[in-house]
């Protein structure tokens, strides 16, 4: 069945759309992180939403499971198959038009495989910009992050990949497309089936283009670097920084000081923002969106750190003098990941609780973790104002990465995960559920949500062929 399968899909899609050959298929079957790796049928490469659609039905007709893909970039392991050579990988890089970028409207429309930068380039192009961006914006492409809904540094002021989808169009288990790519502001037609997709993974259809939301190009941004005794003290700093910049603020940021040190020995040419070492720093992004605003910019600045200073939630602090030294802030941010990686391997997790529980879910976490596990070293980073960090435990010195994470490293990502349920949290925050997560979610999810969840993929996909073992 499946050579008959692999020859009219060849058939299909053509020398360009179809391979099968090892070299071919070797990058696409390891996921980012080198966690998982397994083998596929095939991979395909549609050229329009035409070709994939009927490519999909031949899928259901055969039975064939599908892997989408986008950028391969994704941190949970949901674009990568399993080890039973039976799932077909489908790649939507060679659908990576931009179709639309509308000045009047403020929005973009382009397909599923257009790499995140490469929108922020057209976007520029017009004097806007599309208010999303990560580490991974070289690679990551719009549809695989729409289909984790995914998060990054502005998601304080605009919102995760969620809030910026005006319109989407899919491809669903059966072949045929969903569009609804008109942006309308209102439409009460029932459920809201382009938000049911979002965050999926894949799992229930197959985004291939979307209509998206931009912001005016930023006329002018300020960014400080704030050194502070504690996380409560960040955690006020931010709410006076939201009380004092309002609608300016873009950006803030958190990270410990072992973090800091550890860019800096990765680094070789970084240097420490503030002249001491203090327990948290805070990275702090104002933006604005007009010349008028944007004057106005660093009397702001001013103003909130004379404020913090006064009322002693700071210690030091630094307002950038110029882009490239606020460039040279972010990037001690956006390398925070590989220095950590650089020290030794960690179980990371992508977790969130409510914003105000915060600080003391981390003064919590992190002793506890680090008493129970003897060696271990919890550090947490990220985006404090979604309540949102990135808590990563280092492996102990002298421990084998791949015991280390099967035995003891396994039943830590159990203990934080307990203790983020335990504080009404998520145990993922926008790096979605993939392979990585799926039994964690199962395990601590309330019947009732998984039930619904299990009804829909069901009711969508009721062969099971769209991303099998991912999420549900």
């Amino acid at each position: 069945m499946s050579d008959t399968f692999l020859k009219e899909a060849a058939r299909l899609l053509g020398p360009k759309g179809l391979t099968t050959e090892a070299t071919d298929l070797e990058p696409w079957l390891t996921d980012w992180r080198g966690r998982y790796t397994g083998k596929a049928l095939a991979l395909a490469s549609p050229a329009d939403t035409g070709e994939l659609s009927a490519l999909v039905k031949l899928c259901a007709k055969y039975g064939v499971p599908i892997v989408p893909q986008g950028g391969n970039s994704g941190m949970s392991g949901g674009a990568t198959p399993f080890d039973s050579g039976h799932e077909l990988i489908i790649s939507l890089r060679r659908m990576n038009r931009i179709l639309a970028v509308d000045s009047a409207s403020r929005t973009a429309t382009c397909e599923a495989g257009v790499i995140l930068q490469v929108l922020h380039e057209a976007a520029e192009a017009k004097d806007l910009r599309f208010p999303l961006t990560l580490g991974g914006k070289g690679s990551a492409t719009i549809g695989g992050l729409i289909s984790t809904n995914a998060g990054g540094t502005q998601v304080l002021r605009h919102g995760s990949m969620r809030a910026l989808v005006l319109g989407i169009e899919a491809v669903m288990a059966d072949g045929s497309v969903l569009d609804l790519l008109a942006p309308l502001k209102k439409d009460n037609r029932g459920f809201d089936l382009k938000q049911v997709l979002i965050g999926s993974e894949g799992t229930l259809g197959i985004v291939t283009a979307a209509t998206l939301k931009l912001a005016p190009a930023i006329a002018g941004r300020t960014v400080m670097w704030a050194g502070t005794a504690s996380l409560h003290d960040a955690r006020s700093l931010l709410l006076l920084a939201q009380d004092m910049a309002e609608d300016q603020l873009e950006g803030f940021e958190v990270l410990p000081q072992h973090s800091l040190e550890a860019v800096l020995d990765y680094l070789p040419d970084a240097r420490a923002p503030l002249v001491e070492p203090h327990a948290w720093h805070a990275l702090i992004e104002l933006v604005a969106g007009d010349a008028d605003t944007a004057a106005r910019l660093p009397e702001i600045a001013e103003n909130l750190l004379s404020t913090a200073f006064e009322r002693g939630l700071i210690a030091d602090a630094t307002i950038a003098a110029s882009e490239d030294q606020a460039e040279r802030l972010w990037l001690i941010r956006e390398t925070i990941s590989p220095a950590e990686r650089a020290i030794g391997p960690a179980m990371q997790h992508d977790i969130s609780v409510p914003v105000e529980k915060m600080p003391a879910f981390v003064e919590a976490a992190v002793p506890r973790l680090e008493a129970d596990w003897p060696g271990t070293r919890a550090v947490c980073f990220g985006h404090l104002g979604d309540g949102n960090v990135h808590f990563h435990v280092i492996v102990p010195p002298g421990r084998q990465r791949t015991e280390w994470e099967a035995s003891d490293g396994k039943t830590i990502s159990a203990q934080v995960h307990d203790m983020v349920a335990a504080w009404g949290g998520s145990i993922s925050a926008e790096h979605g559920i993939g392979r990585l997560k799926r039994d964690e979610l199962t395990r601590l999810s309330d019947p009732a949500t998984l039930a619904v969840m299990r009804a829909i993929k069901q009711a969508l996909d009721p062969q099971g062929l769209l991303n099998p073992g991912k999420l549900v």
